[in-house]
């Protein structure tokens, strides 16, 4: 389908992805005032807003603890460290993520199993993890382990893609049958509710978010947090973010250097305080958009499944998606695809083994999935440039 000239013609309105310069406008007194704080303070490894911000976001989250570390990636590689994953162990998780959910796994030696996911959340199919765990797992000397791999299945790791929790209360009953550890891969869902209302990074042993710049809650650079309500596993992640040492110079552990920067966490500590109220203008922009979208037959908007949404990103699913991006882009407006190739197919994921249709929902995700601007920034004139642009295309 083609354009509307006449609209095209029109002067554009630009609507980025994201636009973190309206953000930081509203916000640049308060953060330079705390950056000024701790420059001269000269305490930038671990200080005292670091620890701020872990009781903050550990009780923002519903733990107890909160462990800052360097980024996302390095949250979910500290917790599987935590847990012990290493060669020979394998996790199950989703095809459907950004690269670092699989990535940390095999960096430790480990293999990622992948189960596909339910088509309506884009999350981790408790239906495909329990096909796959009685077809696949047996229990030999106290542990489980991968019938046709020989491999030890430790850890289930769900995401919470896009802002929407995954489907957890299935996967919790899994993860106790088969006595399995569970990492939450929160990394998108910070504050994001469950439907009986538990938060994400607070329903399985640890969560892990980032605080990359273009998350909700974003740093001025990379940054990241685990949460636990097991003490012991809190000491653990510590310990390892200093390069296992306790104390200093003292190594019973061989950790990394995943520390969270003071300066980060000075800026993050700002950001929380209006964390809330730009998860309420999201909401709003979301439910524009469902309705403004909803009644176009080639256009499938979000499903909501209950509890708290954060939208993260707002994702369409649409027909002829490459053509409606090209479109969107001429009409200055910002989209991106996640993810193009589902992680079971990516070239360095070769040697598991897995074929395109292994996971025919990730694959099906892949092709035909669109996120629009959903920023708390966006004007109406902004979203309604989105939407006639979207309804032009398919006229």
């Amino acid at each position: 389908m083609s354009a509307i000239p006449e609209m095209l013609q029109k002067s554009a309105i630009d609507v980025p992805l994201l636009d973190l310069k309206a953000q930081y406008a509203l916000i640049e007194q308060e953060i330079m005032q705390v950056i000024q704080e701790t420059c001269s303070n000269q305490r930038f490894i671990l200080g005292p807003r670091v620890e701020e911000l872990e009781q903050k976001v550990a009780a923002y989250s519903q733990c107890k603890f909160g462990i800052g570390v360097s980024s996302g990636t390095d949250a979910l590689l500290v917790a599987l460290m935590a847990l012990d994953v290493g060669p020979g162990d394998e996790v199950i998780t989703t095809p459907y993520s950004f690269f670092a959910t699989a990535g940390a796994v095999a960096r430790l030696g480990a293999k990622p199993l992948f189960c596909d996911i339910d088509p309506d959340n884009y999350n981790l199919s408790p239906n495909a993890v329990e096909a796959f765990l009685r077809s696949h797992a047996i229990r030999r000397d106290g542990k489980l382990f991968n019938r046709e791999t020989g491999g030890c299945i430790k850890v289930l790791m769900p995401v919470h893609l896009f802002g929407q929790v995954a489907d957890m209360e299935p996967l919790m009953r899994l993860a106790q049958e088969f006595d399995l550890r569970v990492v939450e891969d929160a990394a998108q869902a910070i504050g994001s509710e469950y439907r009986d209302g538990r938060r994400a990074g607070s329903i399985g042993d640890i969560g892990c978010f980032s605080f990359f710049p273009s998350k909700n809650l974003g740093a001025f650079g990379d940054g990241g947090m685990c949460t636990t309500n097991d003490p012991t596993l809190a000491e653990r992640m510590r310990v390892l973010r200093a390069h296992g040492s306790k104390p200093k110079y003292y190594h019973a552990l061989i950790g990394g250097n995943f520390r969270l920067d003071e300066l980060q966490a000075a800026v993050l500590l700002v950001k929380l305080r209006y964390l809330d109220a730009w998860t309420t203008q999201r909401q709003q922009n979301a439910s524009f958009y469902d309705q403004a979208l909803g009644g176009i037959p080639q256009v499938r908007t979000p499903k909501y499944c209950g509890g708290r949404h954060i939208y993260n990103q707002y994702i369409l699913r649409v027909e002829q998606r490459n053509e409606l991006k090209q479109h969107l882009a001429k009409a200055s407006i910002g989209t991106e695809v996640y993810y193009p190739v589902p992680l079971h197919v990516q070239q360095c994921f070769e040697y598991l083994g897995y074929e395109a249709s292994d996971a025919q929902e990730s694959s099906r995700a892949a092709n035909d999935t669109l996120a629009i601007p959903i920023y708390p920034e966006l004007s109406h004139a902004q979203k309604q440039w989105v939407v006639d642009m979207v309804s032009a295309f398919y006229r």
